[in-house]
């Protein structure tokens, strides 16, 4: 009898070698990886050989889940802030401002609307789904992310820096949820959440993510300017970087999502030698690609259809709201007024501003704020209801965003294109 491990092994093996080698293929068909990693994990699952367990007599382990998801947020997060070259530049950020300081919210506040009044829900759950589901995924979403340093285009630096900084600025709200749930009487703790979970909470992240990713990059040049580092080796500081700044900030109550990314912000901008982030990145990448892997074929592993069919009406009218309503009216809503940085237009091709509000890509991040609360107060039918409601989410987004993207995004860069080629005579006219 094969040892199961070793047959596990096997499979995660050849999954690798056919992506790997078929990776030609797919990135061109109406397919992501993700997609295929998904059918994978169920085929893995209870349905299929029953390899991957994270149930053990009917009870889920949400501590490993949480775990595992935790690590791969902040690897990716840093991966979004090293991909942003010259960060601080003030005007580039006028996007990000627009879709964190109000598509957020408003993603938070219309699904905790639908859940309380279309599914009976309490304020406390209400809010907390919005929480869990309001982040865009950093993970999933790199087919409409930066892609180089020479990427300049706002649509992928939006929802690039909204990947970073929405897995991170969505957590007051889930403590909000929580909170919520636990006393109804928000008189007890909300100015509690307003002082420690909103205000300190982010400005020790901010701060932390600044020193940590400052002392980090002053001590490796020191350090290398004297006697260099193995170069098998270099790569690791990336490593060290996400560990000691999400580490040190978690100590001191700040939110370490938020500090990893603007250490990865900080370590991109800070280096003389500016091939160092370079090959950091290009590290980081291929982790962050390797535990996607890892982290779908958990989610396809966990899916069981019995609940997915009970809590489908209801995950069913979330979906409708959020990917066709709730993300695409807010995306509209956050960009009026906003003029492109490197085009004769007074504001965003409508075309911009809807891709905006579909590529809003559910994936790891919501599953790691549903295990945290599964951990931390959230149980009974609730937990129950709140779980198969992202996992049902979350899957569908892999799979319509996942079949939507490339096509989608051909589309965009022979609109953009077109319209350069069409607009340089008319700036010409006008100069003249």
């Amino acid at each position: 009898m094969v040892d199961s491990y070793i047959v596990e092994l096997f499979v995660i093996g050849l999954l690798l070698l056919v992506v790997t080698l078929g990776s030609g293929w797919i990135s061109r068909l109406p397919l992501s990886f993700s997609l295929i990693y998904l059918f994978v994990g169920i085929i893995l699952g209870p349905y299929g050989f029953n390899l991957i367990r994270l149930r053990q007599d009917d009870v889920f382990n949400a501590s490993l889940l949480e775990k595992i998801t935790e690590f791969v947020v902040i690897v990716s997060v840093f991966s979004c802030g090293l991909k942003i070259i010259n960060p601080f530049r003030r005007g580039v950020w006028d996007i990000t401002s627009r879709l964190i300081g109000f598509l957020m919210p408003i993603s938070i506040v219309g699904i905790a609307l639908v859940s309380r009044f279309l599914l009976g829900m309490g304020w406390g759950e209400a809010i907390l789904l919005g929480a869990i589901l309001a982040p865009t995924d950093p993970v999933l979403a790199s087919e409409v992310q930066l892609t180089d340093i020479n990427d300049k285009d706002e649509l992928r630096f939006g929802l690039t820096s909204e990947g970073g900084l929405n897995d991170a600025l969505a957590f007051p709200f889930v403590y909000f949820g929580l909170f919520a749930i636990k006393d109804n009487n928000w008189h007890n703790w909300f100015k509690q959440w307003v002082a420690v979970d909103l205000i300190w909470a982010i400005a020790a992240g901010l701060v932390m993510g600044f020193i940590v990713g400052k002392a980090i990059v002053w001590i490796d040049q020191k350090v290398q300017n004297r006697r260099s580092a193995d170069a098998l080796m270099e790569d690791f500081v990336a490593i060290s970087a996400i560990l000691l700044t999400y580490s040190l900030t978690e100590i001191v109550n700040g939110y370490g999502f938020l500090a990893v990314f603007i250490a990865g912000l900080v370590v991109q901008d800070s280096y003389s030698n500016p091939e160092r982030p370079l090959a950091q990145l290009e590290f980081v990448e291929r982790l962050e690609k390797l535990l996607e892997i890892g982290t779908i074929l958990l989610l396809g592993s966990i899916l069981l259809w019995q609940p997915i069919v009970n809590y489908g009406y209801q995950s069913f009218i979330i979906m409708i709201f959020l990917f066709l309503i709730i993300r695409p009216v807010g995306a509209w809503i956050s960009t009026i007024g906003k003029r492109p940085l490197d085009s004769h237009r007074r504001n965003f091709h409508p075309g911009t501003r809807w891709l905006f509000g579909w590529f809003g890509i559910r994936g790891v991040g919501s599953l790691y704020y549903l295990a945290y609360s599964l951990g931390n107060g959230l149980k009974d039918e609730a937990g129950e209801q709140i779980a198969w409601i992202t996992y049902t989410t979350v899957v569908v987004s892999v799979i319509i965003h996942g079949i939507s993207t490339t096509p989608l995004m051909n589309w965009y860069e022979r609109s953009i294109a077109k319209e350069k080629k069409i607009a340089a005579p008319e700036t010409l006219s006008e100069v003249e």
